[in-house]
């Protein structure tokens, strides 16, 4: 494992808080949404209190399908970050992979990345906190898995700020390998650097079986989770998108309470479950619509886009209260 502390150079401090955020304990009643999918309304829609922060995950939920970013999206959140409030990216993808991403958002603030296991700094390139594999456990954890469903197509990210997404011969079609820059090994050079997570995939196996399976499997230092579809990862235990959101929070001196949090999948629960208000995406998972305070229309219909223009409604400017993403 390795962690890279922020130096002096860094945007703010980060900061630990006292207790590991996750469901229950975030800064809202448990609850489901107040509406159906693609709806804004309902008692807590329409009650939204102005967010100090607002957290979003990339793929699924503030990219559309084809991984762009709308004009009416990149408005909002211009719109958001200029009344003062905090815009936080919060995703599973490696911050190696997270570039483009932030140059189309002319993002510079702190990221959460590699579901909680890294931050950020988009501003200044550079990698502030990591936490990668122990790769015997995680071997190990593989070797069981394989026994129990059979082969299994791998793929891994090495660690560090210009790590690789490698990937076995097996592992994606074509025209998905062709949306993240990748090198393809042989299954026993995965391990030749160190790596920050692994993601497995069943050429018979749905999610929901593979994830069940992987975490029956996984030993002591390891968790599982479920990042999209055909996305189930091995990453090391103790940190999530909740874990990491918090630390980012903290370091802005925002609450939970004040945190607006979007997102998609079931990877996404720890951080709807923490944040004030939860807003899952219509094409997201039924695991995150059950945790959700509303449901917003989908990706591809500017979701994240249709919320914050109804939150922030005729909200005015604040003056600038310093560091913001």
């Amino acid at each position: 494992m390795h962690d890279t502390a922020p130096g002096p150079a860094s945007a703010v401090e980060l900061a630990v808080p006292g207790s590991r955020p996750g469901s229950g304990s975030g800064g809202r009643p448990a609850g489901g949404p107040t509406g159906g999918p693609g709806t804004l309304s309902g008692p807590a829609a329409a009650a939204t209190p102005l967010p100090r922060l607002v957290a979003t995950d990339l793929d699924g939920t503030l990219l559309r399908g084809d991984s762009t970013l709308s004009p009416r999206t990149l408005a909002a959140l211009r719109r958001t970050t200029g009344l003062g409030i905090h815009h936080v990216v919060v995703t599973g993808r490696p911050a190696s992979g997270c570039a483009p991403f932030f140059d189309a958002l002319g993002y510079t603030g702190l990221a959460v990345c590699g579901q909680g296991a890294q931050i950020y700094d988009a501003g200044r390139g550079r990698l502030l906190s990591a936490v990668g594999l122990d790769p015997g456990a995680a071997r190990a954890a593989l070797d069981r898995l394989t026994g129990l469903v059979g082969p299994l197509d791998l793929a891994v990210v090495t660690s560090g700020a210009g790590g690789e997404f490698v990937i076995t011969a097996g592992f994606g079609r074509g025209d998905e390998r062709a949306l993240a820059p990748y090198r393809l090994a042989a299954p026993e050079n995965l391990w030749d650097l160190p790596v920050d997570k692994v993601l497995l995939r069943h050429r018979t196996l749905g999610d929901t079986e593979l994830a069940e399976a992987a975490s029956l499997c996984a030993g002591p230092g390891l968790a599982v989770t479920h990042a999209g579809p055909r996305i189930v990862e091995l990453l090391p235990s103790g940190f999530d998108k909740a874990t990491g959101l918090a630390r980012v929070a903290g370091a802005l001196g925002v609450t939970a309470r004040h945190v607006t949090a979007f997102g998609d999948m079931p990877n996404d629960i720890p951080m709807l479950a923490w944040a004030g208000h939860a807003v899952a995406m219509a094409n997201g998972h039924p695991e995150l619509k059950a945790v959700a305070d509303e449901i917003a229309p989908a990706n591809d219909e500017d979701g994240v886009a249709a919320v914050l223009e109804r939150i922030l409604g005729h909200a005015e400017p604040v003056p600038d209260q310093g560091v913001r993403p």
